[in-house]
C-alpha cells in the first residue's frame, strides 16, 4: 500500500513539474522560422485545450479567427503596424469578443442538460434568466464581460500551445476597425487580441516580475 501511495505522489509531483515548466517556459515571442508548418488539426487541438477556460454563465463569448494563408497574413501586416511576428509565424489567432454572447443560452445548457449535467427543469430556468438578464445589459457592460472572458481563454490558448512545443506572443497592439474591415465583422463581433503561433527563430527573452509580498496584501489593501 505505502509503495502505491508513494507512486501516485511521485505521478502528481511529475504532473505539477510539468504544468510548472509549461508556464516558465511560455516567452513571449516576436521572431518567428516563417518555414514552420502548423496543421489545421494541431490549431483546433489547441484551441479545445483552450475553450476549457471559465467564462461568465458558461456562455463562451470567444470565437477564434485563424489566419494562416501568407497573402492574408501580409495584409494584416500593415494593420498590425508592422510587426514582422504577424507575417512570420506559422498562423495568427484573431481572437474575437462575441458581443451577443447570450443568444447562445439554449444550445450551451441544452448540451449541458444532454450530458446529464443539468435538470430539464434548471435547463430551462438557466436559459430564461441569462437571456432576460444578459440582453437586458448596457452594450459597455456585454463588452467588458465579452473581453474578459476572451482574455482567459486567451491565456490558455497560449499555455496550451506551448504544451505542444509552439511559441506565441499576445498582441494588442494593431487597428481593430481595419480588422473588422478586412474581415467583415459585423457589429456584434470584436476583436480583442491577436496571437501569432510557431516555432521561434529567436528565443523571447525572459523577464522579472514584481516580487510576492509587493503584490500581495491579506484581508487589507
Amino acid at each position: 500500500m505505502t509503495n502505491s501511495n508513494n507512486t501516485s505522489t511521485q505521478a502528481e509531483l511529475e504532473k505539477d513539474q510539468s504544468f510548472i515548466n509549461v508556464i516558465e517556459g511560455r516567452r513571449s515571442v516576436r521572431k518567428y522560422d516563417n518555414s514552420a508548418v502548423i496543421s489545421d488539426e494541431e490549431i483546433r487541438e489547441i484551441i479545445a485545450i483552450a475553450t476549457k477556460a471559465p467564462s461568465s454563465s458558461n456562455l463562451q463569448p470567444w470565437r477564434f479567427l485563424v489566419v494562416t494563408d501568407a497573402e492574408l497574413k501580409a495584409k494584416l501586416l500593415p494593420i498590425a503596424y508592422n510587426q514582422e511576428q504577424v507575417a512570420d509565424s506559422s498562423a495568427v489567432i484573431i481572437v474575437v469578443a462575441d458581443l451577443e454572447m447570450y443568444k447562445h443560452a439554449d444550445t450551451i445548457y441544452t448540451s449541458a442538460a444532454t450530458a446529464g449535467y443539468l435538470s430539464e427543469e434548471l435547463k430551462d430556468k438557466m436559459i430564461a434568466n441569462t437571456t432576460t438578464q444578459y440582453s437586458a445589459l448596457p452594450q459597455e457592460r456585454l463588452k467588458e464581460i465579452a473581453v474578459f472572458d476572451s482574455g482567459l481563454v486567451s491565456m490558455q490558448l497560449m499555455l496550451a500551445a506551448r504544451s505542444k512545443g509552439y511559441d506565441t506572443v499576445p498582441m494588442a497592439g494593431y487597428n481593430r476597425a481595419q480588422v473588422i474591415e478586412l474581415f467583415n465583422l459585423s457589429e456584434r463581433y470584436l476583436p480583442t487580441i491577436l496571437l501569432p503561433i510557431g516555432k521561434a527563430a529567436t528565443p523571447g527573452h525572459p523577464t522579472t516580475r514584481l516580487p510576492v509580498d509587493e503584490i500581495t496584501f491579506f484581508n487589507r489593501f
